[in-house]
């Protein structure tokens, strides 16, 4: 399929990221998950961490910061915000909170 005819969540060119979506994923990691992408079973990491998102739950979502780190879970939540065409809306709230109790737990862990 044609890049200019994916949502902009899912092209390969990302401006705002440094991962690919084509990149490699980590197929043991990804295992404990198999119902993301089920209809895309090579789907990259970038592809799993966004469908992740759209769909939060804070068990996968830190099991995602402990294997690509925080920066790399709030990145991807970033394009996915950016772009007009992906409905963040119903996600927004819990990933928002999710985010800010793992960001809390990391911080209380180094102290």
């Amino acid at each position: 399929m044609e890049d200019s005819l994916l949502p902009f969540a899912f092209r390969a060119d990302l401006r705002h990221s440094s991962f690919e979506l084509n990149d490699e994923f980590k197929k043991d990691f990804w295992s404990q998950f198999p119902g993301l992408v089920w209809s895309n079973p090579n789907a990259g990491d970038a592809v799993r961490i966004r469908a992740a998102l759209l769909n939060p739950k804070f068990h996968v979502l830190l099991a995602i910061a402990v294997e690509f780190g925080c920066e790399r879970l709030q990145e991807e939540w970033d394009i996915l915000k950016a772009d007009p065409l992906t409905d963040t809306c119903r996600a927004t709230a819990s990933v928002n909170r999710i985010l800010k109790n793992i960001l809390r737990g990391y911080e209380l862990a180094r102290s």
